[in-house]
């Protein structure tokens, strides 16, 4: 058991002390390729989420405009037919992203521009 100890110890004191510049490169290197895979990643994901909101509040004015509509069969119309009057009627809570054009007489919404990432 002893000359095991000494033979570990013998092996652990040959005088290196540190990492050399060839180590320490390779670990760097080694870094900013998993960074620049990261940051691709995180790019992709970005712009997905743009697309997915855009989507969503499309399908919100669909669904305020059904209520509006709902509504309106006792009241009045006027308030179905642009986004920025769904906000204020209360149907929608923030301006969507995007445009839309708004159909009131038969409820139909077509979304004309969606922003781009």
């Amino acid at each position: 058991m002893r000359k095991l100890a000494k033979a570990i110890r013998r092996l652990y004191r040959g005088g290196e002390r540190g990492f050399t510049l060839i180590e320490l490169l390779v670990v760097i290197g080694i870094l900013a390729a998993l960074a620049g895979v990261v940051t691709l990643g995180v790019t992709q994901f970005m712009g997905r989420g743009q697309a997915q909101a855009c989507q969503t509040d499309f399908h919100n004015v669909q669904t305020a405009v059904a209520a509006c509509m709902v509504d309106a069969q006792t009241g009045d119309a006027s308030t179905c037919n642009t986004a920025a009057a769904l906000v204020a009627s209360g149907y929608l809570l923030d301006t969507p992203l995007g445009s839309y054009s708004i159909n009131a007489s038969s409820g139909l919404v077509s979304q004309t521009v969606c922003p781009t990432p």
